[in-house]
């Protein structure tokens, strides 16, 4: 399936539903100061889903689980565990993270969906290597649902 490149805010896009790149619940969300989308939805949308996203406890690296999205106008927040515990993002939890943040998507019924560049940030990782990942991902993905690749520009 073909995904959409665009720039722009995550939090600003006309989609059911975001992904945001967590960090896996090691370190308790009320420790960590969040960076970027994290950092971003804490601030516009509260913490009520980091202490939902907590009550799923570790979550295994590309693992995917969907909360509320507290006072942002969303669906729902799938939260991705796209970063190993070195803050580093790899093929494979990048790869792992699409397709599971994918397959919430379709099993709930999700009809859009807007992902930031997995790993581009927290993850030590560049914007090219993280699109072309995931790019990789997305055309292995079979749904119905509009998929979005948001490129931060702020």
């Amino acid at each position: 399936m073909k995904v959409t490149i665009i720039d722009g805010d995550l939090l600003e896009q006309d989609v059911e539903v975001i992904v945001n790149s967590w960090n896996r619940n090691i370190i308790p969300w009320w420790l960590l100061l969040p960076q970027g989308v994290s950092g971003a939805i804490k601030k516009r949308g509260g913490t009520k889903p980091f202490k939902e996203v907590a009550k799923f406890g570790p979550i295994p690296l590309g693992q995917a689980r969907v909360t509320g999205s507290g006072n942002l106008k969303f669906k729902g927040i799938i939260h991705v565990a796209g970063i190993n515990m070195f803050w580093f993002a790899t093929e494979y939890s990048v790869r792992e993270s699409v397709k599971n943040a994918m397959a919430l998507v379709n099993e709930l019924g999700f009809e859009s969906v807007a992902f930031p560049l997995i790993g581009a940030g927290s993850g030590n990782r560049g914007e090219a290597w993280s699109q072309r990942i995931m790019e990789q991902a997305f055309s292995e993905i079979t749904t119905n649902a509009r998929m979005y690749i948001v490129k931060f520009s702020g």
